[in-house]
């Protein structure tokens, strides 16, 4: 896989622009350099590394904030000038605390606001296992284990059944997005991704 290294043009500096994407939704997360060493890196690793411009040194994402992303596939532009990076987001890109560093919106096309919202809850809730915080109600659910967290995804099933029952929009809604959110903190407990279930949902496609 190395040898298409040597199809890329670097620039003067040996540097090459990264877009980092997330492989599930298709989000652009951040923009960033490497050079030959940061790529070898990456390959051999399959975590992202990138050439700090600033610090002029190699620097492995994520590695003091736990927000590390892993590699899921690597593409060149038809003039072998840049990167597309697709990843797997652990938590969030920017280190201002948003999910991408583009947050900065100037004009937003109406298909720019549908977000992969359920993607961006399970990477919120991984991070709150890896990254405890105090008064989280996430970190109270994992503290808790397994049995907690079974008899409120069955409380909030009841809750729905209960609240379409009664006929009520808003509180349908609500009852529904509280069911979601405890059924990914099950699956973060379980050690499993919302891949897993998107694929086996389209393998039962008629």
């Amino acid at each position: 896989m190395e040898e298409f290294i040597s199809k890329l043009k670097f620039d003067d500096k040996g540097l090459i622009p990264a877009i980092i994407q997330d492989y599930t939704n298709g989000e652009v997360l951040m923009l960033a350099y490497m050079d030959e060493e940061a790529l070898n890196k990456t390959l051999e690793t399959g975590e992202t590394y990138f050439h700090s411009r600033s610090r002029g040194e190699l620097w492995h994402k994520g590695a003091t904030s736990g927000h590390i992303q892993r590699v899921k596939g690597i593409s060149y532009d038809c003039d072998a000038d840049a990167l597309l990076i697709k990843v797997e987001q652990v938590g969030v890109a920017c280190h201002t605390g948003h999910r991408s560093c583009f947050f900065n919106d100037v004009l937003e096309a109406p298909e720019a606001q549908k977000e992969d919202v359920l993607a961006e809850l399970y990477d919120v809730i991984v991070d709150r296992k890896n990254n405890p915080k105090e008064g989280s109600y996430t970190d109270y659910l994992f503290d808790k284990g397994i049995d907690k967290i079974l008899k409120k995804v069955g409380e909030e099933s009841a809750e729905v059944i209960i609240a379409a029952k009664n006929g009520v929009y808003d509180e349908v809604r609500w009852e529904v997005a509280d069911l979601f959110y405890h059924v990914l903190v099950l699956l973060v407990q379980q050690g499993m991704t919302l891949d897993d279930i998107y694929a086996e949902l389209k393998g039962r496609r008629h």
